[in-house]
């Protein structure tokens, strides 16, 4: 099994990369993890603590931009995720594998052996956003050593739209 490096590295001062707590890996039902990322960021006090880890990941991903969103889509397809019709029981075409007050996982199956799951975990004064992916042959593999930059960079850009948007 590959090394799983989750690396803490400043992005900006809404988003930082950060080690992926063990605590939030243990949410993941991928039998087998071969990538993690894990990133916290701030929403401000704009938000009720009130308000479920659902109902924020839902403003993050549904309510980018449709543009963001778009391309989100578009880029989940390329890779071979299975991501459908936004529906009460998804987010943005993820299926809601979890979702408890303070922790949602969403979960996407693939045409190529490379599911993965989101998962956005509330903390004391943030938000801790992980993703999680299993490379179940060579071309799984293949494709994420191609894709492993861009998602980085995009899912940093899309909380650090979604951190500021938020605190609004």
């Amino acid at each position: 099994m590959a090394t799983i490096d989750c690396r803490s590295t400043p992005v900006s001062a809404e988003v930082r990369q950060v080690d992926l707590p063990s605590s939030a890996r243990a949410l993941s039902t991928l039998a087998r993890i071969d990538y993690c990322d894990a990133f916290l960021f701030d929403v401000g006090s704009a938000h009720d603590e009130d308000e479920s880890a659902e109902e924020l990941i839902r403003e993050i991903l549904e309510g980018a931009p449709l543009a963001a969103r778009t391309q989100l889509l578009s880029g989940w397809s390329a890779i071979g995720l299975k991501v459908g019709t936004t529906s009460e029981r998804s987010v943005l075409g993820w299926e809601v594998r979890r979702t408890v007050p303070d922790h949602v996982l969403l979960g996407a199956e693939s045409r190529i052996g490379m599911p993965g799951e989101l998962l956005l975990k509330k903390e004391d004064d943030a938000l801790l956003f992980a993703t999680f992916v299993a490379q179940r042959n060579l071309i799984a593999r293949a494709v994420w050593a191609v894709t492993e930059q861009v998602h980085v960079r995009v899912v940093r850009d899309i909380l650090v739209q979604a951190s500021r948007r938020l605190r609004t």
